[in-house]
């Protein structure tokens, strides 16, 4: 029987927002889309004022709990399985004391160039050492686009 690693994750780390950041979102949105409609832009005004609306929905959306498999065919994510033959490399980042480690994937796929996965219960050495075995090892890092999302607390 091949090794396998399971552990379940929520699937982002939830920051709560109070009130004041949706008062603040709102005035932004709104002074926005006022600065468009002067500007004599009513289609991008609509469109920072659903994005605003959708923004703020989202970011009281608590996050859900998502099962990670990893074997000897890929790996599993909530029973959607990114094969080793899909992927191109991964990394184990796990220097941070402070912060929960994650295992970063580089896919071959054009829609889904990268895949954080939040390590939890497992050893993310003994993941490493698997997953050398089936990948590539390529340092890497979390891109600017997430970093900027985790600091705004999404």
């Amino acid at each position: 029987m091949t090794q396998q690693f399971e552990w379940e994750a929520l699937e982002y780390e939830y920051t709560h927002k109070n009130p004041d950041w949706f008062w603040a979102l709102g005035i932004i949105a709104i002074a926005a889309a006022a600065t468009s409609i002067i500007f004599s832009n009513i289609l991008f005004a609509l469109v920072i004022l659903i994005g605003a609306f959708t923004l703020g929905i989202n970011s009281a959306k608590r996050p859900n709990i998502v099962h990670f498999k990893i074997n000897g065919r890929g790996i599993v994510i909530n029973k959607k399985l990114y094969p080793f033959t899909a992927l191109s490399s991964f990394w184990v980042e796990d220097d941070d004391e402070h912060a929960q480690p994650k295992l970063l994937i580089k896919s071959k796929k054009i829609l889904v160039p990268h895949i954080v996965i939040p390590i939890k219960d497992v050893s993310p050495l003994e993941v490493r050492d698997f997953l050398i075995e089936y990948l590539e090892e390529e340092e890497d890092s979390e891109s600017l686009a997430q970093k900027i999302v985790e600091f705004f607390g999404f």
